[in-house]
């Protein structure tokens, strides 16, 4: 007798189809069988060893978070409960051209450093792995939902190259090739990029072209996040779809946004763009996240120059008077690449978190809101934490606008990604609450997208750009990887004041036919293990 049966369900499949109700069969971490409208027609019920009464909830694929930035909590939370509360069964990880692997001692150190704020020091984990192959092994040991790796390219420049601003020569860029073949063979999906984070950003356009060659060779993506979402965007949209159109590489544009004041309504325009992309025959997708402000660190903000070499050189230079002067002219004057362009605005910045407990009086305030209770100006208190915290430092930046997110969400190959930084006192709310914002606000509460559409964007559409050929829809012999909401419910709890809050209305998650959520309440069970990149046929 099968293990589970799902009675009486409103199944939304993933297709974009209609929904049905039905009796959902789960056995060895699979559907096995599917009865549709088995209590009205009055037919035989399904059994199994156990039944769950599932009137009046749907019951879709797992939701597939496209952009995560869970590289080491999912090693250091066995709970997750910030990704398995929403419904998330399956994340993308390795994204911004930074993570974890391939590595080697000097890499692991400066990586480690250079994304504190993303992930934190890493002083409590093992890190017992150096290529991608071992990391995904260390997943498999037990996660609480499913990963997969995208090849960080700016690690394999550091690798290859280090942190300067130079070109690679071609012993360096047969390196980086064979470095991402390598990665590509162990399991990876495909590579990200972090064109505005060093050592990444220091990659000319030839040099991205011959690795995503590579990656197209494995049935792989590229995954960019691209030079300017602000003064520059659309010409940085443009660069990507020129790059992996010369390339042959399928292209996932991360967090597609429009954001800055120069950027305002112009989402029609990058939507067109992409358009006319796809009408030519070229392979493209993009996520993004359901609220306006975006999430990075505060060094992230930097000139390239200046944070050339690594975090220390950075460091250096921030301390030297006459150098931290020209990072000041170059943020708030010129407006800076690390800021996208434009000339920052620090009452945009808000602090989200700290490395060090005794900066905690910044956190939840904007950068000019605690240069105004210290008496300073805006650059000599954001350069003052930066020293003293040691580039660790968090931030949101409502920079963002709501039509242009609608907009966006609208597009047909829209998928959902949180973009999630689960460090810090503060993060952002979407960390713990995008799925079901999605689901609560954007569905039920506005009505910008009807739920079997999207549902479709959260699981069948990213599953097809991940090339999982068992995963993201509702059918016989597909993953058991479910989750159960109730669509009169469902919604974030999590706000900018309470971001940690977990949402309501998801009694039930599924991993391999197990529950890591059941009756609104995370059990022990890690179901997760690593999903490597499925060979091209």
């Amino acid at each position: 007798m099968e293990e589970l049966v799902i009675r009486d369900a409103d199944v939304v499949d993933g297709s974009g189809s209609d929904s049905y109700r039905a009796d959902v069969v789960l056995d060895g971490g699979r559907i096995v069988s599917i009865v549709k409208e088995a209590a009205a027609a009055g037919c035989q019920r399904p059994k199994a060893r156990r039944e769950l009464d599932a009137e009046g909830l749907v019951l879709s694929p797992g939701f597939v978070d496209m952009h995560a930035h869970s590289d080491l909590a999912l090693l250091r939370d066995p709970d997750h409960s910030a990704k398995a509360a929403q419904g998330v069964t399956l994340e993308v990880v390795g994204q911004d051209g930074l993570s974890y692997a391939p590595v080697d001692d000097r890499t692991l150190g400066e990586v480690r450093r250079a994304i504190a704020g993303w992930n934190g020091p890493g002083d409590d984990i093992d890190f017992d792995w150096r290529t991608v192959g071992e990391y995904l092994d260390r997943l498999d040991r037990g996660i609480a939902v499913n990963a997969a790796y995208l090849i960080p390219q700016g690690t394999v420049r550091a690798l290859a190259v280090g942190w300067e601003d130079r070109e690679a020569t071609p012993a360096e860029l047969d390196r980086m090739r064979r470095l991402v073949a390598e990665g590509m063979e162990q399991g990876a999906v495909g590579m990200s990029s972090g064109l505005t984070y060093t050592p990444g950003m220091y990659a000319p356009d030839a040099e991205l072209t011959e690795l995503c060659r590579v990656v197209a060779s494995y049935g792989g993506y590229y995954c960019p996040h691209h030079r300017s979402y602000g003064a520059g965007a659309l010409q940085a949209y443009e660069e990507m779809v020129a790059l992996t159109r010369e390339a042959g590489c399928s292209l996932h544009l991360a967090h597609a946004t429009m954001n800055f004041g120069v950027n305002k309504g112009r989402a029609p325009e990058l939507l067109a763009l992409l358009d006319e992309a796809l009408a030519a025959g070229s392979d493209i997708s993009l996520d993004t996240y359901p609220y306006t402000p975006g999430c990075t660190t505060l060094a992230a903000v930097l000139p390239s120059w200046a944070s050339e070499g690594g975090p220390e050189e950075t460091l250096r230079r921030l301390a030297d008077p006459g150098t931290a002067e020209r990072v000041r002219h170059d943020l708030e004057v010129t407006g800076s690449d690390g800021c996208h362009g434009v000339p920052v605005e620090w009452d945009t910045i808000e602090i989200s978190g700290v490395g060090d407990p005794a900066l905690a009086e910044f956190v939840g305030r904007t950068v000019r809101e605690s240069a105004d209770r210290r008496g300073d100006t805006c650059w000599e208190t954001a350069r003052g934490l930066l020293l003293a915290d040691r580039l660790a430092p968090t931030i949101l930046q409502h920079v963002g606008h709501e039509e242009n997110v609608r907009e966006i969400m609208r597009h047909r190959v829209h998928t959902g990604g949180s973009d999630g930084i689960l460090q810090g006192a503060k993060p952002h709310p979407r960390a713990y609450g995008t799925f079901p914002h999605y689901l609560g606000h954007y569905v039920r509460e506005l009505g910008v997208l009807s739920l079997e559409e999207c549902v479709a964007h959260l699981t069948s559409r990213p599953a097809a750009r991940l090339r999982l050929p068992d995963r993201g829809l509702v059918r016989e012999g597909y993953k058991a990887d479910l989750v159960l909401f109730d669509p009169a419910t469902v919604a974030a709890g999590s706000t900018f004041a309470q971001p940690r809050t977990l949402p309501t209305g998801i009694p039930h998650v599924l991993v391999d036919g197990r529950f890591v959520i059941e009756d609104g309440r995370r059990t022990d069970v890690l179901a997760g293990r690593a999903v490597r990149r499925t060979p091209p046929a």
